[in-house]
């Protein structure tokens, strides 16, 4: 298993080692103390959720509050996404900014999404399978949603043709906006 972490602090990026033969490929797709030895990352999973998309479709960005904050270990379990972090830590370097990783069930490829950082994916398959590992369970009203089409933001989804997205998302705040709101957390470089 290699570790990498990405252009955002904290957000990881994660490739298995496959082992392959006639009857097909084992990997094991997470390891907390993997996690712990690359980027001292403690990830406990309370929660896993599954969302199935049409190819086209546009989720995100969103991320939750703090408290109770959440982490994220996001796998592509069928089909081809592209996913798309975007640091929404108040006082991070790299605030605003974004990573785009290409998740696929074939690689087994996952991200390490910590707290305060937006996720969201474009599904490039019909059929698309995304399993989130979360670090808190759902509380309703704790959630941030950025637009993803915000043009400050500007995006690469690279979608041929008009993303199918929700009402949430297509109404949700800009970051600026939500910056204003005051509803981002604030970085912890600790």
């Amino acid at each position: 298993m290699r570790i990498e972490e990405t252009t955002i602090p904290g957000a990881f990026l994660i490739e298995p080692d496959h082992i392959s033969d006639d009857r097909g490929v084992f990997y094991e797709s997470m390891r907390s103390d993997e996690l712990e030895r690359a980027g001292g990352i403690t990830f406990q999973p309370l929660q896993i959720n599954y969302s199935v998309s049409r190819r086209h479709t546009l989720r995100g960005i969103h991320s939750v509050s703090s408290p109770p904050g959440q982490a994220k270990y996001v796998t592509c379990v069928r089909g081809v996404l592209r996913d798309i972090l975007v640091d929404l830590r108040v006082g991070s370097p790299t605030f605003g900014r974004h990573q785009v990783n290409e998740l696929d069930a074939a690689s087994g490829r996952s991200v390490y999404v910590p707290e305060g950082v937006g996720h969201g994916f474009l599904a490039l398959t019909d059929d698309s399978c995304i399993c989130y590992v979360v670090s808190s369970t759902y509380v309703p009203g704790t959630q941030i949603d950025i637009n993803p089409l915000d043009p400050d933001l500007d995006l690469p989804w690279d979608c041929a043709g008009t993303p199918l997205i929700s009402d949430k998302d297509a109404k949700a705040p800009t970051l600026a906006e939500a910056l204003a709101a005051g509803t981002l957390s604030d970085f912890d470089a600790a």
